[in-house]
């Protein structure tokens, strides 16, 4: 063998042992890597623009630490995530928005509690402290969030139920149809009955058999009136968002009900989402709900609202990092200027960038600063199982409004109900978290 071939590899691997010892002493400093941190997974609802603007953003927030992102966008949120943690490769962080699902998740131990920052700017009613093991701690927090209780309409059509309103309704939206319906029936419960029995109602403390619970649903199917089969029909294969606009382009992009239903309906009760569907038509107006639901004036200040919540999945604590970062102001007016006009976001705290156009910037006072109290969304308040009877319950009310009827649907779900109330007792979403001012 060749003796300087041999004193060679010997010195080499001298000096490769050393190198590891000056490794293994440096590594706490991140010294002997060049390896990027991990890649963090987020996965939430938007799609098309609106996941295109979100993702735009996340590519945009660098921390200087060289930590990238990638997003997931899919329309099957619940079934995407529930497949994910059987097959134990949660995303690091979810965006959901039902508090119902989110409860039960921080219950399962699947949720890591957020930062003391992040915690700060969960407001209620978005994102109010959960007790899990007798701990009180925040799990989540809004990214963005969005105004219900609220009647669209043309100009120069009535602002006030007084006109007699010739309603829209569509139900259809594939998995989840029935939605739009239990939007009315919790919008005419809030301001009929009140917050207190609304919140009652909403976290499993009150019967549906109740006779105000009751009460919302007949009082629906009146302001509805008589509908032929045909219109029924219509409305539980259309989709809320309504037929596609011809003279759009591409063909493809939906008109709303005000422009797709037939005979035409002069009033649509929708969430303020839907702005973007009449983006293009400055004859389309926004006015409270209140006025068109038969309430009682001293709950017109009332308002239900939604919202997308974000919320750790993983243990990497850069996960919990992005959403401390994700509920920040930097980030927040990142995501207002990647999205498109019509897109832009609401956001919770009066201090936050909101949108500009009108309609947006109307919607936008009353979330932060003009209604004395914003109600989460019922149904998303709701265990999963007993929320996706109320879907259920709703198309076959919407199809037979008999009284016998209802009382059947009532009782069923009131057994739903009952079934539900000793696995959520235990992690139930405090009463006190379901209704809140603006602001937090």
């Amino acid at each position: 063998m060749n003796r300087t071939r041999t004193r060679s590899r010997t010195r080499s691997r001298a000096a490769f042992r050393g190198f590891l010892a000056a490794c293994l002493l440096a590594v706490t400093a991140g010294a002997c890597t060049d390896e990027r941190p991990e890649t963090l997974v987020v996965l939430g609802p938007w799609t098309g623009d609106e996941g295109e603007a979100f993702e735009a953003m996340l590519n945009k927030l660098d921390d200087g630490t060289g930590q990238t992102y990638t997003y997931q966008g899919t329309r099957s949120l619940r079934e995407t995530l529930v497949a994910q943690l059987e097959a134990d490769a949660p995303p690091d962080v979810a965006i959901l928005n039902s508090l119902g699902e989110l409860t039960e998740y921080a219950r399962a131990g699947r949720l890591r509690p957020l930062t003391t920052t992040a915690a700060a700017r969960a407001y209620p009613p978005w994102a109010p402290p959960l007790s899990v093991d007798g701990t009180r701690r925040t799990y989540w927090v809004p990214l963005k969030v969005d105004l219900k209780s609220l009647v669209w309409r043309k100009a120069g059509q009535g602002a006030r139920s007084a006109a007699a309103p010739k309603w829209c309704v569509a139900l259809a939206s594939q998995a989840t149809s029935g939605w739009p319906g239990t939007d009315w029936i919790e919008d005419i419960l809030l301001h009929r009955a009140g917050p207190d029995v609304y919140t009652e109602w909403a976290t499993g403390r009150l019967s549906w058999r109740d006779p105000r619970v009751r009460d919302a649903w007949t009082t629906w199917a009146a302001l509805l009136g008589k509908r032929s089969k045909a219109s029924v029909d219509q409305s539980l294969t259309m989709s809320y968002v309504g037929t596609p606009d011809p003279a759009a382009s591409g063909g493809g992009a939906p008109r709303g009900l005000l422009g797709s239903m037939t005979p035409r309906c002069t009033h649509e009760h929708q969430s303020a989402f839907i702005r973007y569907v009449y983006a293009d038509d400055d004859r389309v107006r926004v006015d409270p709900a209140a006025g068109f639901l038969r309430g009682r004036p001293d709950h017109d200040g009332a308002y239900e609202v939604a919202g997308d919540m974000a919320a750790v999945f993983s243990d990497n604590p850069a996960a919990r990092t992005l959403v401390e970062r994700l509920s920040g102001g930097t980030a927040r007016t990142l995501w207002r200027s990647q999205a498109q006009r019509e897109l832009r976001p609401f956001f919770p705290d009066a201090a936050d960038p909101q949108p500009t156009d009108p309609t947006g910037r109307r919607i936008a006072d009353i979330l932060t600063r003009e209604a004395d109290t914003l109600c989460f969304d019922a149904s998303d308040v709701m265990a999963p199982g007993l929320r996706d009877a109320f879907h259920r319950a709703v198309l076959r009310y919407f199809r037979d409004p008999k009284e016998a009827r209802l009382d059947e649907l009532l009782e069923q779900l009131d057994a739903v109900r009952e079934d539900a109330a000793p696995d959520t007792a235990p992690g139930r979403l405090p009463a006190s978290g379901v209704c809140a001012p603006p602001g937090g």
